[in-house]
């Protein structure tokens, strides 16, 4: 059984990946089956979700994580997590969650969530209530 410091490295791990485009270190972290989802896809294996990082020369740079394990317990690892990037000549911070189930010493589930509307906001893509006033 992989423990629960082992499950921590390896989701931390696998956002690095997801972050850095390095779908090759990726491969060896989720299922073959696994599902994800997230605000912007959802895809039910190793292979689409591997498709997803060929995206990764998006219109980001310079782009900084930090991640902190919160609870790792059983087949269930959760992390908290900062993005800072360059957008257009602006600097912007994401915030989100991600909640990982493990079969083994691989992910075979993977859900995550983030504050899309604060990024939005910081990139003045829509208003904010104190714009509005």
């Amino acid at each position: 059984m992989t423990t629960n410091a082992a499950r921590a490295a390896t989701l931390v791990r696998a956002l690095r990946a997801r972050v850095d485009g390095d779908a090759d270190t990726a491969a060896d972290l989720y299922t073959e089956d696994v599902t994800a989802w997230t605000p912007r896809f959802a895809t039910t294996s190793r292979k689409e979700l591997l498709a997803e990082f060929e995206d990764h020369d998006g219109p980001y740079t310079d782009v900084v994580l930090d991640v902190r394990p919160l609870e790792v317990g059983g087949d269930y690892a959760c992390a908290e997590w900062t993005v800072a990037m360059t957008y257009a000549g602006k600097r912007v911070t994401g915030n989100g969650i991600t909640v990982a189930e493990f079969r083994g010493e691989q992910i075979c589930s993977l859900r995550q969530y983030w504050d899309e509307l604060g990024v939005l906001e910081q990139l003045g893509l829509i208003a904010t209530d104190s714009s509005t006033e």
